[in-house]
């Protein structure tokens, strides 16, 4: 499900004036060029346009002419109702991403499972909420690719009184697929094993109690900087975690999906399976089989607690009939994650019936 914020509502819980009640434009978010992300960009455009009014007139933007995001950018037009708004702009990058045409003229028109469909499927919402939102999520596109994707709805009017216009701006990541990501592991590990060997002295700046120029850290403190650019670059921080857990959980899933064909493969070489255990050193569990196999995959000497649970949900497929070549996508869709298979699992041991 997809995060939304109103970006209205968390501005007036601050206590800050609202843009659309007073006579006085709305707060900008002050943060520095190198931080300023899309959708920032575009709602401090958004405020822009304002100049007091409730909303900003349709008249003042030209979302092909918005350089700084138009690429990424899609007008919707409610002049004739709601319930189907015209596409009146689609930018060429958020065009191309979603391989559509100029036959695309309506909401009812976009293609389901792209990204154009994750920013138009919020545009009731920004009606409700007659304020900005913004939205972050994942899903998995038409191509089959995990995408990370942030994005930002904000209303016009060509009145005045009512919204009969929205502005959107989105930007994504596509995660990349199981052969890219095998050749960029292959790539890696190939750089590793070339460069310098472990345990290279770094060099110091000015002494051990010098600063390293290229500290991305300092130049923050050192400035006096304003509350906004800690505010983005601590928002930066963490948009690099969300993106690193999204590839860690992308790659376990990969991992176990590859173990799991691994144990299905050793039902028809079981000889070629004991030649294995033994060349590694790996005894097999007769109550959970599934260990071994893992232990092969991951090593002998990975976390014995990841490794239960690992087979657990190995098991659990297993159990309910997941085919060699579809635990992937039974992980993806899993309620309550691997921990969840894994209690499901422990559960059925426990009551077979």
């Amino acid at each position: 499900m997809d995060d939304v914020r109103g970006i209205g509502d968390d501005r007036d819980a601050a206590g800050d004036t609202d843009a659309r009640a007073g006579d006085v434009d709305g707060p900008r978010l002050d943060i520095g060029a190198d931080e300023r992300r899309l959708h920032v960009r575009a709602y401090n455009h958004w405020v822009s346009l304002l100049r007091g009014r409730a909303y900003p007139s349709i008249d003042d933007l030209d979302p092909a002419e918005t350089t700084d995001f138009a690429p990424n950018g899609v007008l919707l037009d409610f002049s004739a109702g709601v319930e189907n708004p015209a596409i009146s702009f689609v930018g060429g990058a958020l065009r191309e991403e979603c391989a559509i045409d100029c036959s695309i003229t309506h909401i009812s028109h976009v293609p389901s499972r792209s990204l154009l469909s994750r920013l138009t499927d919020h545009y009731l919402q920004i009606i409700a909420n007659a304020a900005p939102i913004g939205f972050e999520a994942e899903f998995v596109n038409a191509r089959g690719h995990n995408t990370l994707y942030r994005g930002i709805l904000m209303p016009f009017s060509s009145h005045g009184d009512s919204i009969d216009f929205i502005y959107g701006v989105i930007n994504w990541k596509e995660l990349v697929d199981d052969a890219t990501q095998t050749a960029l592991d292959r790539e890696l590990s190939a750089a590793v094993r070339s460069g310098p060997a472990a345990g290279a002295a770094l060099g110091w700046a000015d002494g051990p109690s010098g600063v390293l120029d290229d500290d991305p850290l300092l130049p923050v403190a050192a400035t006096g900087a304003t509350i906004f650019d800690h505010l983005a670059l601590a928002r930066d921080s963490a948009e690099a975690v969300r993106i690193a857990e999204a590839e860690a959980r992308d790659a376990l899933f990969r991992t176990l999906h590859r173990a799991y064909a691994l144990a299905a493969a050793t039902n028809a070489d079981p000889r070629g399976y004991e030649a294995l255990l033994e060349d590694a050193g790996v005894r097999l569990h007769l109550r959970a089989p599934m260990v071994p196999v893992l232990e092969l995959v991951f090593g002998r000497d990975y976390d014995q607690a990841r490794l239960a649970e690992y087979a657990a949900v190995l098991a659990y497929s297993h159990r309910i009939g997941i085919a060699a070549d579809g635990l992937r996508a039974f992980l993806e869709q899993a309620e309550g994650g691997l921990e969840g298979i894994a209690c499901a699992e422990r559960d059925a041991r426990i009551d077979p019936a």
